[in-house]
């Protein structure tokens, strides 16, 4: 069913942040040698992986809400309500570096896999994310990149990418959408937690679960669209709404994100491009095709392979009638395309027991082929790596070119 899969994964999540936040505690209460690696990563504080592209990276959080629309998991709540974090190209300076979450946010993700009380949640915010807040933003005019994370996962999970992507040339949009997380701490004190989780868990079959994840998909793809309207429109949303080309837009997520970036093409002709990483179509692909818009499919060997488990990928391939790959990922996990094999690796421990693929591994290989899709499409620069099986990148394999 799909509420097992769902525990499953959640499990691996709280696998993943015990062994990694409760390392630092062990080292101090037994030290290492002094010239052990398990004694250098104890001495530094856990830091996402530095972005690659040559520019700096900025930040900032934005606060949007959509009065057009009543939140679909809580009506009493009145207008539909998103944080959105701004990453983009800067030149040096500002203040920082900025918190990977709030402390409230990191309580609750905590709280939900029961760890609350084992792990600080001032740990968990207080990851390096090398972006920096009031930084200068870069000179020039650049595409934009919505990222939309897996259900019941912070946007923060995503922050590895959108900093990357920030430094290679890129403004990038990554989205909370209201009640779809463990927690998302708003500018007023309110925190929304995940409703949208407590009702697929209540589903009671799995024709109504596929209902409820088919709205998911939906009601991001919308969110999508206003993100768009709030960030380009005439009284834009953020300061530096200048530097954005609105003619270059594209949309990926994780695991349900990457639905609706599927779900986003289909109602909204001002997506150029999309990326799913990991999640299943909860929106079926039409037999004519998503108006000949390039998509890339991205996920694990275990299921996201033909004939692999997920046959949402072997209806839809077909029915994608543009420039597309399918690529899946040896060794990979669900949340490989996320912060999390990333951060575990510091400390020596894999971030899930069943997906060997180490963290800098799953950083890289995310990272450099979610660019490369993104270089190609949005700025027309021809991509060898997208060609077809390379040396450097034996694990990723080319499922249909």
């Amino acid at each position: 069913m799909l509420t097992t899969s769902f525990r499953r994964r959640t499990l691996a999540v709280a696998l993943a942040v015990t062994a990694l936040l409760a390392a630092p505690a062990t080292a101090v209460a037994t030290p290492a040698a002094p010239d052990s690696p398990s004694a250098t990563a104890a001495a530094r504080a856990p830091q996402l992986p530095r972005p690659t592209g040559p520019y700096a990276v900025g930040t900032e959080v934005l606060h949007l809400t959509d009065r057009s629309r009543t939140d679909p998991w809580v009506p009493e709540a009145g207008p539909r309500e998103l944080m959105v974090t701004m990453h983009h190209p800067a030149r040096p300076g500002g203040r920082g570096p900025a918190p990977y979450m709030t402390t409230e946010e990191a309580r609750l993700m905590l709280a939900a896999r029961g760890l609350e009380d084992v792990i600080p949640a001032s740990t968990v915010a207080r990851l390096g994310t090398h972006a920096r807040t009031d930084a200068p933003a870069a000179r020039g005019r650049f595409p934009l990149v919505l990222l939309s994370p897996g259900f019941g996962t912070p946007r923060a999970t995503l922050t590895a990418l959108a900093t990357d992507l920030a430094g290679r040339g890129y403004i990038v949009a990554t989205i909370d959408h209201a009640y779809e997380s463990t927690g998302i701490s708003l500018p007023d004190g309110r925190t929304l937690t995940c409703v949208a989780c407590d009702r697929l868990e209540a589903a009671p079959t799995e024709e109504a679960q596929r209902e409820l994840l088919t709205a998911v998909s939906t009601g991001r793809a919308a969110d999508f669209s206003f993100v768009l309207d709030r960030l380009t429109g005439n009284r834009p949303a953020w300061r530096h709404a200048r530097m954005i080309d609105a003619s270059r837009v594209a949309v990926a997520g994780h695991s349900i994100g990457g639905s609706a970036a599927a779900s986003a093409l289909l109602s909204d002709g001002r997506f150029d491009a999309g990326v799913n990483m990991d999640g299943g179509f909860q929106e079926r692909i039409p037999a004519e095709g998503i108006g000949g818009k390039p998509f890339m499919m991205l996920g694990t060997d275990g299921i996201h392979r033909p004939g692999g488990g997920d046959t949402s990928w072997d209806e839809g391939w077909p029915r994608l009638d543009g420039w597309k790959r399918w690529l899946s990922v040896k060794g990979s996990g669900h949340f490989t395309f996320t912060d999390l094999p990333a951060l575990a690796e510091q400390f020596g421990l894999p971030a899930d027991p069943d997906a060997p693929l180490s963290g800098d591994r799953s950083v890289r290989i995310t990272r450099d082929y979610v660019a490369a899709f993104l270089d190609l499409h949005l700025k027309g620069r021809h991509q060898p790596l997208l060609g077809g099986p390379t040396p450097a990148n034996p694990e990723v394999v080319f499922q249909r070119p």
